[in-house]
């Protein structure tokens, strides 16, 4: 039973469907105190809860998610995750199994993860493979995570020479995003999650990129309305592409790498933690786009377009220490990689990308040059 629960305010939901798996992601200002409703909607069966959060926010959102499901008569257990891309680690990764296993966490235990997308990544990967697989709720908590890394079911952790090669598909029950949880969030932080909302525009769709660069300045002063519309678009592009590819077994998921084979080779080489994901995304953004256009694939004007749309948003495009052999290597061990041919996601117009598998070393190795 709920004690003094009150109404949920306002939130503007949309589902992830896939069938059976299908589940809603709710999008919200100012309700997580109210974020137990939500996750009894799903999980009516809920009798034990395992918040996995990162360490820099146990005190403030993590708690509010605990007190919100302390109304109801749950064992609540939390853990503490060190914020940083090194806990996507095996070492953490069984710390978590052996907390789990000394809460005697159930098949009606669920997992509730409370942060950005290491904490997401991480904690999904650990549901998804303790006891065979326990359900899992997403609560991110950082730009990046709401519009990309919460949504899709990807799980995983670090190799030290390759990111996110450990891993298992996993969905979620639920992703509940409250907006508010930005507000404190660093601005480097902040920004590098702008980057992944320029990936859809350039995806698949013009029209949000050319509202992008209309709305730049809105962007950087996180004016809540153009936020609140950034999210919720790129939430609903993901859950597209996701429903209609859910393992990337059709390739369609695969437009979703835009700029981060690149970007993954960029992380592993300069040390996890050197660049934040979104900082990589856009120079592998940079990088992919400079060898469509080499290759005659897109148009200088395109290409101009998207440089001047990162640029806008305070966002990197170039990496001068760039190591091009070190890079090429961490490349050719990308998980996409068929038949030791590297696989690249590159743009043909703002709005439509195509997959690759033909680019030489030596176009890649001019691609990196490009943005050093």
């Amino acid at each position: 039973m709920v004690a003094n629960e009150t109404a949920t305010p306002n939130l503007q939901s949309l589902t992830v469907e896939l069938g059976s798996h299908s589940y809603p992601i709710h999008i919200g200002s100012n309700w997580l105190d109210h974020f137990a409703s939500q996750l009894v909607a799903v999980a009516s069966d809920v009798s034990h809860v395992l918040i996995i959060h990162d360490g820099a926010i146990g005190a403030t959102i993590a708690e509010r998610v605990r007190q919100s499901l302390l109304k109801y008569s749950w064992r609540v257990d939390s853990f503490s995750v060190p914020p940083g891309e090194e806990s996507k680690s095996a070492t953490q990764l069984v710390e978590i199994w052996s907390w789990m296993l000394q809460c005697r966490a159930d098949r009606k235990s669920v997992v509730v993860a409370v942060g950005g997308g290491v904490t997401g990544d991480l904690a999904g990967f650990a549901a998804a493979t303790y006891q065979r697989g326990i359900r899992i709720a997403q609560v991110p908590t950082t730009l990046l995570s709401q519009v990309d890394s919460s949504v899709g079911g990807k799980t995983g952790i670090n190799l030290p020479a390759a990111k996110n090669m450990i891993g298992a598909f996993w969905q979620p029950s639920l992703v509940a995003i409250d907006t508010t949880t930005l507000a404190t969030l660093p601005q480097r932080e902040y920004l590098s999650g702008l980057a992944e909302i320029v990936k859809y525009g350039v995806i698949e769709n013009a029209s949000f990129f050319m509202w992008l660069e209309q709305q730049a300045r809105h962007l950087i002063d996180r004016q809540a309305d153009a936020l609140s519309y950034a999210i919720r678009h790129s939430c609903q592009s993901k859950a597209s592409v996701v429903g209609a590819d859910e393992r990337e077994t059709s390739g369609r998921r695969a437009i979703l790498n835009y700029g981060h084979t690149f970007a993954h080779a960029i992380e592993a080489t300069a040390g996890y933690g050197t660049w934040l994901h979104g900082e990589a995304v856009s120079i592998g953004m940079q990088m992919a786009a400079y060898l469509a256009n080499q290759r005659g694939m897109l148009a200088s004007e395109c290409q101009a377009r998207q440089t001047a749309l990162l640029e806008s948003l305070g966002l990197p495009i170039v990496w001068p220490a760039a190591d091009t052999e070190k890079m090429l290597a961490a490349m050719r061990s990308d998980k996409k990689n068929e038949h030791g041919k590297i696989r690249l996601i590159l743009p043909t117009q703002i709005g439509h990308v195509e997959m690759v598998a033909d680019a030489t070393p030596e176009e890649i190795r001019q691609a990196i040059v490009s943005c050093r």
